[in-house]
């Protein structure tokens, strides 16, 4: 059984949190064109990972929280690539862009929906940027954890608490 923890479980479980408690395979499937079978292992992985309960019916969100703020950057390590077309992340999308003026520096998941140009970034799971389109929660989570990735200092803080409240709103606070 794999164990180790897979760059696609992070929107997985961001979706789960902004579903609530209530949630169901078909929700997650549609919203993340994430195949059943494939969900399933990646909530296993995330139980194993104490993430999620083993029930599926709670978040760690404390313990997800500090994976993100300080593990994320490194296990899922990326660089800014070409510049290309694309979906603005990181401090070029919202919730970001309106508290960081950048002169420079944009950064875009690659896609030939987008209409921003900018150096690329490797979204979390290939379904990322699609995302950006059907689900605005989602993309704000996933775009402040591009931050904690990419970013300078400065983005990095101001990212980690809009993501923490973000989590923190649609979620609620449990431990393992």
């Amino acid at each position: 059984m794999e164990s180790k923890i897979k760059s696609q479980d992070i929107p997985i479980l961001l979706q789960v949190i902004l579903l609530g408690k209530q949630w169901k395979y078909e929700e997650l499937e549609k919203t993340l064109t994430i195949s059943k079978s494939a969900l399933h292992r990646s909530l296993q992985r995330c139980s194993n990972a104490k993430f999620i309960a083993e029930s599926q019916t709670q978040v760690f969100t404390i313990n997800l929280l500090e994976f993100l703020i300080h593990g994320v950057k490194y296990a899922f390590a990326v660089n800014a690539g070409k510049i290309t077309r694309g979906i603005p992340t990181a401090h070029s999308a919202a919730p970001l862009k309106k508290n960081i003026i950048a002169q420079q520096d944009v950064y875009v998941w690659a896609s030939v929906k987008g209409t921003v140009k900018g150096q690329a970034i490797e979204p979390l799971h290939a379904v990322v940027p699609q995302i950006a389109f059907k689900n605005t929660q989602l993309y704000e989570m996933l775009a402040l954890i591009d931050a904690i990735r990419v970013g300078k200092p400065r983005e990095i803080t101001i990212a980690i608490k809009l993501l923490t409240e973000l989590v923190n709103k649609y979620g609620q606070t449990f431990n393992q």
